[in-house]
């Protein structure tokens, strides 16, 4: 029977080398949100419709894949553990499907099923780095708190990844006047991002090899379709688990929705100029930052539940009252000169303090979700006597992926929806696309964040829960290395 390394703290450098290894998602997340959609539409000229159509499509090979990394994962039985294995192997050939991906083939807009199959490959690598990844928690720590402060760590450097490559992508690879309309900027971009994924990947397993590198206690059983199949069923039928997955589909949709549309917000709506594009990164920083201090005060004040489905609806609230503001007439003019530090207007100004507060309560909403997962692991452990990591946290990366791919679709539509032509000037957008924009947004996020407060909420297991079970699970574990018959 596998256990945790420790059933309470873990030492600092752990926790950072654990995370470090997001920054790949990172990498990942901000590319596909931010930039693809804007990359593919507005540079090589590909309808937006398409490519969100494109891109929900190449997930289909995701549903039936993922899960199975998962279990592989699960039963990968070497001399560095379980995880490490696919650590070291997987980050090289996902660098250079990442190279690709921003490097179409004579530099034009690809065919759909092109992108597609470039599409698959990204997706499918990064899983087979991220899912062994986070499925080291519950073996890091059975700890209820200690599980949340291990996502803190993750999403903090998550965040800082993906803010390195926007960061990068506004003063570096492409700061000239067309801006995120030079396709020649997007090949240097997709290089960058690819080093700094191989690095992330392998930098943490090696911090964390020597804690995790060793035989599993017990052989898995040898991997078969149908086998796999089933423990797969048996995993994603637990009550706990379908409860966090309805939560979490609600909140990536979302999630997925706000990153790939904030580009088109900001430049029409908003009117960045290039001080708040190149700003808009630090913004983000911080209200990752106020995450990172928060996060655990939430979970230990309200747990995860309850602090979940709190952050979700405060957080909405806060991030979409600019736009209200905006079409009811009492928000400042977001063309207006620049007069704040000498550097942003009072709008962009402004927008920047409810963009801050509102993204750290979406992040610990997120925080608070992920680490619900961690706590399944031991409800079906004593269910079923397996630890099955992987299949629950493959069930999460999937739903992720999916759902972010949903709110690139969704936003697809959206901007088709509003007729907004390619190569459009800010300033110059007629008033009738903005208000598509922007109520299609809130409207749509609105009923996406009410069913994630609802779900998160009902989650069952809590900090006393989880605490008897893992003391129970603990006690069986002593017993069975005494030779006594016990029942999981």
């Amino acid at each position: 029977m596998i256990t945790p390394v420790t059933t309470g703290r873990l030492p600092m450098r752990v926790k950072l080398a654990h995370g470090f290894g997001a920054v790949a998602f990172g990498v990942k997340d901000n590319g596909f949100s931010f930039f693809l959609l804007i990359f593919y539409n507005q540079a090589l000229g590909m309808d937006a419709g398409t490519v969100g159509q494109v891109l929900l499509a190449a997930l289909l090979v995701d549903a039936l894949v993922d899960p199975l990394i998962g279990n592989l994962s699960d039963r990968t039985y070497t001399r560095w553990g379980r995880r490490l294995p696919w650590l070291y192997i997987a980050p090289i050939p996902l660098a250079i499907a990442w190279v690709f991906l921003w490097t179409p083939p004579g530099g034009s807009a690809p065919s759909a099923l092109e992108l597609f199959g470039i599409a698959v490959c990204v997706r499918l690598l990064l899983s087979a780095c991220e899912v062994p990844s986070i499925s080291l928690v519950p073996e890091l720590t059975a700890d209820y708190d200690e599980r949340t402060t291990l996502f803190r760590y993750r999403f903090l450097l998550g965040w800082m990844g993906g803010l390195i490559m926007m960061v990068m992508a506004y003063g570096v690879f492409m700061p000239g006047p067309e801006g995120l309309l030079q396709a020649e900027g997007y090949l240097p971009f997709g290089i960058f991002g690819a080093v700094l994924m191989v690095v992330s990947v392998i930098g943490s397993a090696l911090g964390q090899h020597c804690l995790l590198a060793h035989l599993p206690p017990e052989r898995p059983a040898p991997f078969r379709f149908g086998r796999a199949f089933t423990e797969i069923r048996e995993a994603f039928s637990e009550r706990a688990f379908l409860i966090f997955a309805a939560g979490a589909l609600a909140a990536y949709v979302f999630q997925g929705m706000t990153f790939s549309i904030s580009q088109y917000l900001n430049l029409f709506v908003w009117q960045f100029d290039r001080a708040a594009l190149n700003a808009f990164p630090a913004a983000l920083l911080l209200g990752a930052i106020i995450m990172f201090v928060i996060a655990n005060p939430v979970q230990k004040r309200f747990g995860k539940p309850r602090g979940a489905m709190i952050c979700a609806l405060s957080g909405y609230v806060i991030a979409i009252g600019p736009y209200y503001l905006f079409q009811f007439g009492v928000w400042p003019d977001p063309g207006a000169p620049a007069t704040v530090l000498g550097l942003f207007s009072v709008s962009t100004a402004l927008y920047f303090c409810f963009l801050v507060i509102g993204n750290a309560l979406a992040i610990t909403t997120v925080i608070c979700a992920s680490s619900m997962i961690a706590d399944v692991v031991e409800a079906h452990q004593e269910r079923t006597g397996r630890r099955s990591e992987g299949a629950f946290f493959s069930g999460n990366w999937l739903i992720q992926k999916c759902a972010t791919g949903v709110g690139i679709f969704v936003t697809g539509q959206v901007i088709a929806a509003s007729q907004l032509v390619r190569n459009a000037q800010p300033g110059t957008v007629p008033a009738s696309t903005l208000d598509t924009l922007i109520w299609l947004y809130v409207g749509i996020g609105g009923v996406l964040v009410a069913l994630t407060a609802f779900w998160l909420g009902r989650f069952p297991i809590g900090r006393a829960e989880h605490e008897a079970r893992v003391a129970a699970l603990a006690a069986a574990a002593r017993a069975d290395r005494e030779h006594l018959t016990i029942t999981p």
